[in-house]
């Protein structure tokens, strides 16, 4: 008798429920989503309500064929996907793609994968939840078309290679704004006040006792004021005051909890902390680690309390119900991610699976634990001279453990001081002072975000859901794109003034500490903000917080069925698109450009501002040099910011080029140019490392780098008697033939390619190349290409659109209609000018760099 058929996500989660289905279905794997919306303009159809049309991912296609075959010779097909949108989505293109119909085709869902999960399951199976699959469409057909649209917006009016999206811009805009925040913050310095008695213990022994000013100081004169008067004064305990206080457990973990914790307490990026937990999850151990739902199942609690009972006694035990305290869009059908058997103390695994699995046992357990009981003392201090002037000692102490015997929750703040137990002290008792310290110390702006503050911030603000918090960091530090950076960066160093009390003398020092210094913190970069900035500029909406979380609750409404997926994308688009014909039409170029002031030597221009390969500092402006003339360019250091960046700083940055001499004959120069600082040698242009300091390169580095890139650029064999050499570029490895450079893909080794592997890159570019040219006039530098978003005109280095017909864009054989004479009108509207005597052009060039230096003269 033939088997069913049951299809899962991935091979780990096959093969962990096989085990529990006593054979009687072949379980299979999808290995994720195999279908997608098709690339281009033609995934989704504008016209016809924004129809999506789903293709099979090339590598997808081996997948599911296999699919098909078993399917075929199966009694019956069964669908286990996981139990979200993306799950109901990946069982309802499985439907489609193997001909199945979602309203007949078993479902079954888990959020553990036990044996009794899954026993329960298969007994009361369903269909796709068609409301849930509306909602992942509406969320890929939105993202598609405000990513596709907003990302070519961008690469016309910024920098190519960018993207934008719906959730990953307001994520950078929130970094921004924090930067910026940073930026514009001034400390402001104040004196802190502590002094140091001494006293006996409970045995009789000295120990001190530390205790702050209750009031801040607000310069040095204070200080030296306030100390000055606290010679020769008596220290009296006027009052000792004590509370009890408790502190409570945290809630079990959700996705975004769970991602903030392994980041404190573990050192996690968010991506890792999903990929230990995603391993966790299939092979059993935990369950869905997608929730954003902080409640236990009945039968959960019962066990843990259980387990409590037995580790810690009866005493420990405190029953809690977290239902009902959620965030926006919790689903409280799903569960806090937990233990499936919180019996198995430990689990085994690789040791990002084990540290995580320890970490989610402990905060379930926890949840279930007793309030801590605890004692807060505060010993309020006279000082005889100074009648307003009070000391405070605090201490606390722990009168019962309770939860805090597994598991104390992490925290983001820094500087999170414990005080801990006080010797025995009486009110009226007298104290001998040790010393008094007044320590200079400043005020500090906002810390910048960890990734476990931004998923918080997220949460917090309701933009995203459980399955898009990591995705969307990782794509916002994607270094193609380089809006945000994950840094750890040493500070400046910075002087503070400490003024002592001893004996009745005041002595003051001079220290330093490193101030602004950072570990794994989220930087902005310079053209994270300037897309920031572009995209709130002409795209407020879109960019505001309300805007998205709103976008949230209405994909919400469409799971719940309330809502037309349709409708609600209908109703956004169209305000959306016009604002981007418009803004294609009409804004500038963004470049954050800053001027900061006139070089000397030229007369020219100095400033900054965003190139087609990133930041730099400039001389002249090309209107300034004129045709002939050329700026000069240099790269920024790492940590420099266009918007911070002095003038005394960017003259640094063009001190070179620097002669290191000769090496094998030929003149070794280190320069700078709009690529960044290189070495120039015998014709060659040779990249530094990225971050190497150009000024410290000597010529033993020098000569390292010349010979590696000798020995990378000898050929590596020959096609059509013309020479193949390999290299590596900011975009990968490539080949460069025939003055092409050709991409490596990442199937192949760029260390070991066979001729074959070397013949078959260089022939799919060539043919690549025959196509990319609809039309060539060399004579004229115009070329009629297919691009993109369709067919465009190259006029020299720069592209020009080609007009609409009927409101739609030309296709290529509209565009092969056109003559010479019609490309040039076109051109010459996109363009005025471009076909004017040159000579004309140069003349008023020249006579403007004249005037610059006669100006600069006087």
């Amino acid at each position: 008798m033939a088997k069913k058929m049951l299809i899962v996500e991935s091979p780990a989660k096959a093969k962990t429920i096989s085990k529990y289905l006593d054979g009687e279905f072949i379980v299979k794997s999808s290995y994720g989503h195999v279908r997608d919306l098709e690339k281009g303009n033609k995934g989704i159809d504008k016209e016809n309500k924004f129809q999506p049309s789903y293709v099979v991912s090339p590598e997808k296609q081996k997948v599911v064929k296999e699919l098909k075959e078993t399917a075929r010779s199966a009694s019956e097909v069964w669908l286990a996907t996981d139990e979200d949108r993306e799950g109901e989505a990946i069982s309802w293109h499985l439907c489609e793609v193997l001909g199945l119909d979602p309203q007949t085709t078993k479902r079954i869902v888990f959020r553990e994968i036990t044996k009794s999960a899954i026993k329960s399951a298969v007994k009361e199976p369903r269909t796709v939840d068609i409301n849930l699959v509306n909602a992942q469409q509406a969320r890929r057909v939105l993202d598609r078309l405000v990513g596709f649209e907003l990302s070519a917006v961008l690469w016309r009016k910024v920098k190519s290679k960018l993207s934008a999206g719906r959730v990953q811009s307001v994520a950078v805009k929130l970094i921004v704004e924090r930067e910026r925040e940073i930026m514009g913050f001034t400390p402001t310095p104040y004196f802190k006040v502590q002094a140091f008695f001494n006293v006996l213990n409970d045995q009789g022994q000295a120990v001190i006792l530390k205790s702050d000013l209750s009031t801040k100081l607000e310069n040095i004169e204070d200080a030296q004021k306030f100390l000055d008067q606290s010679k020769g004064a008596d220290y009296t305990i006027n009052d000792i005051v004590v509370k009890p206080s408790k502190r409570k457990p945290a809630a079990p973990f959700t996705t975004s909890t769970l991602q903030q914790e392994a980041s404190r307490k573990l050192g996690f990026a968010v991506r890792r902390t999903m990929m230990a937990a995603q391993k966790l999850y299939e092979q059993g151990h935990i369950t869905y680690m997608r929730t954003d739902s902080k409640a236990l199942s009945n039968q959960a609690v019962t066990s843990i309390v259980n387990e409590i009972g037995n580790q810690f006694g009866e005493n420990y035990i405190q029953v809690r119900d977290y239902r009902g305290k959620k965030t926006k869009g919790a689903q409280e059908a799903h569960e806090a991610i937990r233990p499936t058997d919180v019996a198995n103390r430990n689990i085994s695994g690789d040791g990002d699976m084990e540290r995580l699995y320890d970490l989610i046992w402990k905060r379930a357990v926890a949840s279930q634990m007793a309030d801590a009981q605890l004692e807060k003392t505060t010993i309020q201090i006279g000082v005889s001279t100074i009648s307003d002037a009070r000391y405070e000692a605090k201490g606390e102490v722990v009168k019962f453990d309770g939860f805090l015997k597994l598991y104390i929750a992490g925290k983001d703040d820094e500087e999170e001081e414990e005080s801990g137990l006080l010797p025995p002290v009486k009110t009226g008792q007298k104290l001998d002072l040790n010393y008094a310290e007044a320590i200079q110390r400043f005020t500090k702006p906002a810390a910048r975000y960890t990734e476990a503050m931004l998923v918080k911030r997220l949460e917090e603000l309701g933009i995203g859901r459980p399955s898009t918090y990591a995705p969307t960091i990782t794509k916002i530090m994607d270094p193609v794109r380089g809006y945000v950076k994950k840094e750890s960066r040493e500070g400046t160093p910075r002087n503070y003034q400490i003024l002592t009390l001893k004996n009745d003398n005041v002595s003051e020092r001079t220290e330093t500490e490193n101030a602004g210094a950072t570990s794994k913190r989220l930087y902005a970069s310079d053209i994270g903000m300037i897309v920031s900035d572009f995209l709130e500029k002409h795209f407020d909406d879109i960019m505001e917080y309300a805007f998205t979380a709103e976008v949230e609750g209405q994909l919400d409404e469409i799971a719940s069925g309330s809502l037309e997926w349709q409708n609600m994308i209908t109703e956004f688009y169209g305000p959306f698109h016009e604002k981007v014909e418009k803004t294609t039409a009409e804004a500038e170029r963004a470049k954050g450009r800053r001027d900061l002031g006139v070089d000397e030597e030229t007369g020219h221009t100095i400033l900054v501002q965003m190139s087609r390969y990133g930041p730099v500092a400039q001389i002249g402006t090309r209107e300034e040099v004129g045709e002939e003339g050329r700026p000069k360019f240099a790269s920024l250091k790492p940590g420099q910011s266009m918007e911070t960046i002095t003038l005394d700083e960017v003259k640094e940055l063009f001190k070179l080029p620097v002669d290191l001499g000769k090496y094998k004959e030929e003149d070794v120069i280190i320069t700078a140019g709009p690529y960044g600082p290189y070495i120039k040698y015998a014709g060659k242009s040779i990249s530094l490392a990225k971050g190497e300091d150009p000024l410290t390169v000597e010529m033993e580095r020098a000569v390292e780098l010349i010979e590696a890139k000798m020995k990378e650029d000898a050929p590596i064999g020959q096609f059509e008697g013309m020479p193949i050499t390999k290299g590596k570029g900011r975009f990968g490895p490539f080949l460069k033939w025939n003055d092409w450079f050709i991409n490596i893909p990442k199937r192949y080794d760029p260390e070991n390619l066979t001729k074959a592997e070397i013949e078959e890159l260089i022939i799919a570019k060539k043919t690549k190349e025959a196509n990319r040219y609809i039309t060539r006039w060399p004579e004229e530098k115009i070329d009629l290409e297919n691009g993109r978003w369709g067919p465009f005109i190259r006029f020299k280095k720069k592209s020009v659109k080609l007009p609409k017909i009927d409101g739609k864009r030309m296709d290529q054989e509209q565009a092969k209609a056109l003559s010479l004479e019609e490309i040039k009108k076109i051109i010459e509207e996109e363009l005025p000018g471009s076909f004017k005597e040159k000579k004309k052009k140069k003349a008023t060039a020249k006579k403007k760099t004249a005037a610059k230096k006669k100006t600069a003269a006087k």
